[in-house]
C-alpha cells in the first residue's frame, strides 16, 4: 500500500516517468521511489534531494546501466555512511535495470 502510495505521489510532484512503463520498468521505477528517491532524483527530471547523490538519470554516463547488475544483486556499499546497504533481489535487480534504462 505504501508503495503505490509513493508511485502515485511521485508521479503528480513530477519525478515519475513521462511515458507509460512496462510492468517490469514500473516495478523498478516504484523501487527506485520508494527506496532511493530521499535522496536521488530518480525521474528524467529533478535535482536530487541531497545534493550529493548523483540524478539516476545520469547514471549511464557513469556506468553501463548493465554492469549495475552484480552491484544491485550482492549489495550495493558506498564509501558514505548515510546510504544504506541494499541487497535486491534477482526479479528487482532487472526491474530496476530496466527502469533505469528508461532514463537513458
Amino acid at each position: 500500500m505504501m508503495r503505490a502510495i509513493v508511485s502515485v505521489l511521485a508521479l503528480v510532484v513530477g519525478v515519475g516517468p513521462s511515458v507509460a512503463l512496462e510492468p517490469n520498468e514500473q516495478r523498478g521505477f516504484t523501487f527506485v521511489s520508494t527506496n532511493c528517491s530521499m535522496c536521488h532524483a530518480v525521474g528524467k527530471y529533478g535535482d536530487s534531494p541531497l545534493p550529493i547523490a548523483p540524478p539516476f538519470r545520469t547514471l549511464h554516463e557513469r556506468y553501463p546501466i548493465d554492469s549495475l547488475q552484480e552491484a544491485l544483486a550482492e549489495g550495493i556499499v558506498t564509501g558514505h555512511p548515510s546510504m544504506p546497504v541494499f541487497v535486491l533481489e534477482v526479479d528487482q535487480v532487472e526491474d530496476v535495470l530496466a527502469y533505469l534504462r528508461t532514463l537513458e
